[in-house]
C-alpha cells in the first residue's frame, strides 16, 4: 500500500495558496491510489484531506486527542493517540514519503523526525532546511512522487 505523510501549518485559510496546492495534491494522490496520512486536523490537514475525498481516496488522521473530536471532517479513519504534539513522529513514521507544505514549529519537528527516519522530504513553501527538496508547483511534486514509487514499487 503506498502512503504519503503530509504535513503543514493547522492554520492555513481556505483561500491561501498553501491550502489550495494541498487540496490540489489530495486529489492527485487520490488519484494515484496512495493513502494520505496526516495529523488530522485543521489547515493543511482538512484540505489534502479534503481534495483525497473528492476523488474516493482514503485518509487517516493520527489525532492528538484519546477522542479524536478534533478531526475535520473528511479524515475516514481517525487514530486517537492522547499524545498532543508527540503524535508527529508518528505521523511521518507512517508514510514511505514526506509532504511538508508551510508550517510552523510542529511541522518542522515533523520534518526533523522524517529526515531522523531518512524519509525523502519533498517541501512547498516550507521550512528551507538541509534534507528538505523545495518545489514550486504542484506538477514538480507530482513528478517526484510518480519518481518514488517507480522506484519503490
Amino acid at each position: 500500500m503506498k502512503i504519503v505523510s503530509v504535513i503543514g501549518s493547522s492554520k492555513a485559510k481556505e483561500n491561501s495558496d498553501e491550502y489550495i496546492f494541498a487540496y490540489r495534491l489530495g486529489k492527485e494522490l487520490a488519484k494515484r491510489n496512495i493513502v494520505i496520512v496526516c495529523g488530522g486536523r485543521t489547515g493543511i490537514m482538512e484540505a489534502v484531506c479534503k481534495g483525497a475525498k473528492e476523488e474516493n481516496g482514503l485518509t487517516i488522521g493520527i489525532m492528538p486527542s484519546y477522542d479524536g473530536k478534533e478531526a475535520n471532517s473528511y479524515v475516514d479513519i481517525k487514530i486517537n493517540t492522547g499524545l498532543s504534539w508527540n503524535r508527529n513522529p508518528i505521523v511521518v513514521a507512517t508514510g514511505q514519503l514526506v509532504i511538508a507544505i508551510s508550517g510552523n514549529y510542529g511541522t518542522l519537528s515533523e520534518i526533523a523526525y522524517s529526515l531522523i527516519l531518512e524519509k525523502t522530504v519533498l517541501g512547498y513553501k516550507t521550512h528551507k532546511i538541509d534534507g528538505v527538496r523545495q518545489f514550486d508547483s504542484l506538477e514538480d511534486i507530482l513528478s517526484e512522487i510518480d519518481k518514488f514509487y517507480l522506484k519503490s514499487y
